[in-house]
């Protein structure tokens, strides 16, 4: 097996272009400073609402061949090398939004039997052995049934891999603090005219806000603004970005944010953390193997 690099980070993502929203700049600092940074995403997002209208005549298997492409572009940008679908190409298919009927087609993840979809993602931590994982919270960030399976597998697959022997030394769910996303509204609010979109987001519809003492961990990633920006125009299906600004399909204004922020929920604290209430570096602590 080709020698891996010290530092290893795993993130598990419903869709393509949440891992670009959620943890773009994160990945690009973390890939650039050698880390290997793995990326499994759990559905191709078959039903997602298509912005561009010269491409929206695309839907179902078709749509998801586009996000897939889209994908591999924005990991480009990012530099990361090791992407890969949960189980392999179209196992698990798009659920659809919480309450709708394509919820209960068979095939769609929110359907899947946790420890199967699990057993899957263990594959990938014994092969990369990463020491550091990031996911949603059980909520999955804003209630999306994708997101909060992807959240229960994630969970899941740490504690079959630790039976298996490989203990992930860190465990961290996407967060963003509650003060920092309403100054950012704030600048939104003022910045509007001159923006394409119709009109700004809600606090609250931002997926994963949280009071500031909820945060364990702030990656400053500004340094990756323009990689994690282009990464996010690269899934041009889902998003459009007006920097610092991006809106999804609802167009709904809302910050792009660069410096990325976690909470800690599995292993230890490191020694910066429990003195500033803070960690600088998802890897802080962690003796390398």
């Amino acid at each position: 097996m080709t020698e891996l690099p010290a530092r290893r980070l795993l993130l598990v993502h419903a869709h393509p272009d949440d891992e670009s929203i959620n943890n773009g700049a994160t990945m690009a600092r973390y890939a650039a400073e050698g880390a290997h940074v793995t990326l499994v995403t759990c559905t191709l997002g078959e039903r997602g609402e298509v912005i561009p209208p010269e491409l929206r005549q695309l839907t179902g298997d078709a749509l998801g061949l586009e996000r897939l492409r889209e994908l591999g572009a924005a990991m480009d940008h990012l530099g990361v090398r090791d992407h890969r679908l949960l189980g392999g190409p179209s196992r698990y298919r798009d659920s659809g939004m919480m309450g709708l009927a394509d919820n209960d087609d068979e095939g769609c993840f929110w359907q899947a039997d946790v420890d199967e979809a699990a057993g899957h993602l263990v594959e990938v931590m014994l092969e990369v052995r990463p020491q550091v994982l990031v996911t949603y919270d059980d909520n999955g960030g804003y209630g999306h049934p994708d997101h909060i399976q992807a959240h229960r597998v994630a969970m899941r697959a740490v504690e079959l891999a630790a039976e298996r022997g490989w203990e992930i030394a860190k465990v961290y769910w996407n967060r963003v603090p509650r003060p920092v996303v309403e100054d950012a509204f704030a600048r939104l609010r003022d910045d509007l005219p001159g923006l394409p979109f119709t009109k700004a987001a809600a606090v609250d519809d931002v997926p994963g806000v949280v009071d500031d003492d909820r945060i364990t961990a702030e990656i400053d990633g500004t340094a990756y603004a323009a990689a994690k920006a282009a990464a996010m125009r690269a899934h041009a299906t889902q998003i459009e970005v007006a920097e610092p600004y991006f809106a999804l399909s609802n167009e709904l204004a809302q910050p792009l944010l660069t410096t990325e922020c976690y909470e800690l929920v599995r292993g230890e604290r490191a020694a910066e953390g429990r003195e500033t209430g803070r960690e600088t570096d998802l890897f802080a602590g962690i003796e390398e193997t």
